[in-house]
């Protein structure tokens, strides 16, 4: 049967297929020699290339599969991730040409009245932010100005973040506001509130013929914020670093670098060693526990790492009155930094009160846990005091005026509208409260005065239907006076508290609710971070700010001394 198969097999053959097999295959290319191949099965082979064809002719015509759910849910999260990225980029690009673009500003009304802010700090700028100028002329009074974000001001003394990055220009916020603000660069000096005027002095290095001057108010904003608290404790002012204002950042960064290398320096004692290299923060609250862990930070990733001569004799110690740090936080968080402070070798003195203060050590007294008390020395390098605050010349000098103010001794006293008690034209800061206050102010006097126009139109209205005119609108006014008198007093509202403890963790405590939330831990440091972000005053702080984080990543802090 297979030699019958053979024998037949000639027959099939076409005559160009076999004057084709007579011709040398070493005249043919490879290529050409695969396509003669090709034809001659495809025409002794013609039911087995119908099957094919058939199969191709089926394959073409079913349905294509459908893509699977999973790589179609990919696919729509790639396109919404890329709109956002393009909308953000957007927003932000349209925020900086906004900045850098401000509009033409048109003068107030000379007739209105004249609300003086004093201060450039958080109440002050937060009520320039949402007021309308032109409602009133605004002048505004600050020895410093630009906005300064202090919740990032320790990360300054180790250079994370660069001082500029943090600073607002007072300018650039009153340049956008509609109407023109003036801006005096001066501290005030005294409130006469019965003159109705404030005096102002001009302490730069650079003055012209006129240094002292007075400011006439009709309405005032004290916002100038509170000084460092030294409780009266000998040598704190002459020997502390404070850490309120740059300059403050700027002076414990350079005396950081000036512990260390004279600590380094030819044939220095080991005591004294020790001693240059012994950094004591005096304070436990939010301020002195991010400075301590900041510092820490910047020891054990860069200091130790170029100067490693150091890292057996550099040491943080946190002294605090109280029987633990960041008493506003809760008992589990109070604990957790404790236990955090403990594994990156941070000192915590509690209950060790400072009596005295000398250019080389302090003296604390110490309670013990018995419950008796001794003095002890305790040699420093760096002492950086950040115990908390205290009134400022200006506003003692007006609660000494004030009757009312008698009995007050943290501050000016205030009812639930934040007037100053005893006074009805002065304000305490709290920006965005008063915003709205002093616009719905102007407002409802605008109203006023409408409506006494309207009363006199309607009077000397000639007939009745122009008297109904008159009184429609009349009636709409009132409505809307009504309306606008709805402002209900100040309610304070605690959002929480967040503080920095180091090795890239954090504590927060944030109200939600009916409740609170306390969490620590790394995913709380990039809250932390993510949370004072969004906070600082601009997109061009953001920027700086963000860009300083990822330089430090990169880079690394400098150990230089400027």
């Amino acid at each position: 049967m297979v030699g019958g198969a053979l024998a037949i097999r000639p027959k099939m053959v076409s005559p160009s297929v076999m004057q084709l097999s007579s011709l040398s295959r070493r005249s043919l290319s490879t290529r050409t020699q695969f396509q003669v191949l090709q034809s001659v099965r495809s025409n002794a082979f013609p039911r087995q290339t119908l099957h094919r064809s058939a199969r191709r002719t089926y394959a073409d015509a079913a349905p294509a599969p459908k893509p699977k759910k999973r790589f179609r849910f990919f696919r729509w999260m790639w396109r919404l991730t890329l709109l956002a990225g393009i909308g953000l980029t957007a927003d932000v690009a349209h925020n900086i040409y906004t900045l850098r673009h401000p509009a033409e500003q048109f003068e107030p009304d000379p007739t209105k009245k004249t609300l003086v802010i004093l201060g450039t700090g958080w109440g002050s700028v937060s009520l320039l932010k949402k007021l309308d100028t032109e409602n009133y002329n605004v002048v505004v009074v600050s020895p410093r100005n630009y906005f300064l974000f202090t919740p990032l001001l320790p990360s300054c003394t180790t250079g994370l973040v660069e001082h500029r990055s943090i600073m607002e220009p007072i300018r650039n916020i009153l340049r956008h506001k509609q109407a023109t603000v003036k801006f005096y660069e001066a501290e005030a000096t005294k409130v006469d509130y019965e003159k109705r005027v404030v005096y102002i002095s001009d302490d730069s290095e650079i003055k012209g013929d006129t240094s002292h001057t007075v400011v006439p108010f009709d309405m005032l904003v004290v916002g100038v914020g509170a000084e460092n608290a030294t409780f009266g404790i000998k040598g704190v002012k002459e020997h502390s670093c404070f850490l309120k204002e740059v300059g403050d950042a700027q002076k414990i960064r350079k005396r950081v670098m000036d512990c260390v290398e004279t600590a380094m320096f030819k044939d220095q004692t080991p005591e004294e060693i020790k001693r240059l290299l012994h950094m004591v923060v005096v304070g436990g609250g939010p301020t002195g526990v991010e400075f301590a862990g900041e510092l820490q930070d910047f020891f054990n990733d860069d200091l130790k790492k170029w100067i490693p001569d150091i890292k057996d004799n550099f040491h943080v110690t946190l002294v605090e009155a109280l029987p633990n740090v960041l008493p506003m936080f809760s008992k589990q968080l109070i604990d957790y930094t404790e236990s955090t402070f403990k594994e990156e070798s941070i000192t915590i003195r509690a209950k060790t009160m400072v009596k005295d203060v000398t250019e080389k050590y302090i003296e604390a007294e110490v309670t013990k846990p018995d419950g008796t008390k001794e003095m002890e020395t305790i040699p420093y390098g760096l002492l950086v005091w950040a115990t908390g605050n205290a009134v400022r010349p200006v506003v003692r000098d007006l609660m000494n005026q004030l009757p009312a103010q008698k009995n007050s001794r943290r501050g000016l006293a205030v009812n639930e509208y934040l007037v100053v008690n005893g006074t009805e034209n002065i304000w305490l800061q709290e920006g965005a409260f008063l915003a709205r206050l002093f616009n719905t102010m102007a407002h409802t006097e605008a109203i006023e005065k409408e409506l006494k126009k309207l009363s006199v139109a309607q009077s000397e209205a000639k007939n009745e239907e122009d008297r109904n005119a008159v009184f429609d609108e009349i009636r709409e006014r009132q409505r809307q006076l009504r309306r606008t008198k709805q402002i209900g007093p100040f309610q304070y509202s605690h959002q929480g508290s967040l503080a920095y403890i180091g090795k890239e963790r954090a504590v927060a405590d944030i109200s939600w609710l009916s409740g609170n939330i306390a969490s620590g831990g790394t995913m709380t440091y990039l809250f932390w971070r993510s949370a004072y972000l969004s906070m600082c005053f601009s997109t061009r702080n953001r920027i700086l700010v963000a860009l300083d984080w990822i330089k430090a990543k990169f880079f690394g802090r400098d150990v230089s001394r400027e």
